[in-house]
């Protein structure tokens, strides 16, 4: 069973997943797994001004996104074959739906995504989505704060983009409206969480 936690920078994302994973002893992984995918680490570069023009392109930066996530697809392939295991990602497909949706202003961003996530590199749908409801001026000032009291967590062009921040906020306002992919929770609560996953297990 896969679960996918999503939203913004400064959302409270890991705080959420952590909960979560002591409540229910699931597995859990972030993406983009920085210190494993080479894809995640040139995406990481970009980000921080080390790639040229590269984070001009929406689309690059999705394709390079995605292909992080190809590379953990056996992983993901055996907990959606799995009912009864359960891991919990800190960011999945939709974070690329809403990021390049939010970039482009274009709609038909979130299905290109769909296509070359769930269709083209064949992830596994996750079985439950949770937006991390949290405002886009209270996640702005957490990660600020963040920043300032550790040096590892300096935010890249994307965190330091309030415009973009809020507009990503509104992407997956709309993408859980639809249940875009699979099931969608607006939560902060692991208590909510952990009653739909006992109800998934049924």
């Amino acid at each position: 069973m896969i679960v996918a936690v999503e939203g913004i920078d400064g959302a409270g994302k890991n705080t959420l997943v952590t909960a979560v994973q002591q409540r229910s002893g699931a597995d859990t992984l972030a993406f983009p797994r920085y210190a494993d995918s080479v894809h995640a680490q040139l995406a990481h570069d970009a980000l921080h001004g080390r790639m040229g023009d590269l984070t001009d392109s929406a689309f690059g930066m999705a394709t390079l996104f995605a292909l992080d996530r190809h590379g953990a697809k056996s992983l993901l392939d055996g907990f959606a074959a799995a009912p009864d295991r359960v891991i919990i990602l800190d960011r999945y497909v939709a974070s690329n739906a809403a990021y390049t949706k939010a970039r482009t202003g274009d709609p038909a961003a979130v299905k290109w995504v769909y296509e070359l996530e769930f269709e083209k590199l064949s992830l596994p749908k996750p079985d439950l989505q949770v937006l991390v409801d949290t405002n886009p001026d209270v996640a702005r000032e957490r990660a600020a704060a963040r920043e300032e009291q550790d040096e590892s967590r300096t935010r890249d062009r994307y965190e330091r983009d309030a415009g973009l921040q809020a507009a990503t906020f509104e992407a997956y306002a709309e993408l859980a409206e639809m249940n875009w992919g699979s099931r969608w929770l607006r939560t902060s609560d692991p208590a909510v969480i952990m009653q739909a996953l006992g109800e998934l297990a049924q």
